[in-house]
């Protein structure tokens, strides 16, 4: 399968998913919330202590895993996009309307 993100190779428009592949949106979320858990461990005060009264810091190592965890899926998603060959999508279609037409009495 090529990264070909554009041109028509005989067979059909290919192109990327974009900002529609789940791994981006994945990746953007749990950076959103691993940058809250930061900002909530920096401006938090009290909120650093757990229920135990240990000094556990847990904002700040999840926040972090968070955001690197977004990282990785937003890297992942750039250097392995997954292409959508439209033409496919079509013959796929055709199909599925076609065994829908033959169900029906």
């Amino acid at each position: 399968m090529s990264k070909d993100t554009g041109k028509d190779d005989g067979r059909g428009r290919r192109h990327a998913a974009g900002w529609f592949d789940i791994r981006n949106i994945i990746g953007t979320l749990l950076g959103i919330y691993g940058i809250v858990l930061l900002l909530t461990y920096a401006f938090g005060g009290s909120g650093r202590t757990a229920s135990g009264g240990t000094h556990t810091h847990a904002n700040l190592w999840m926040g972090l895993a968070l955001v690197v965890a977004g990282i990785v899926f937003l890297v992942w998603a750039r250097l392995r996009p997954t292409v959508v060959d439209e033409a496919e999508l079509a013959e796929q279609k055709a199909q599925d309307d076609g065994a829908a037409g033959q169900a029906a009495p």
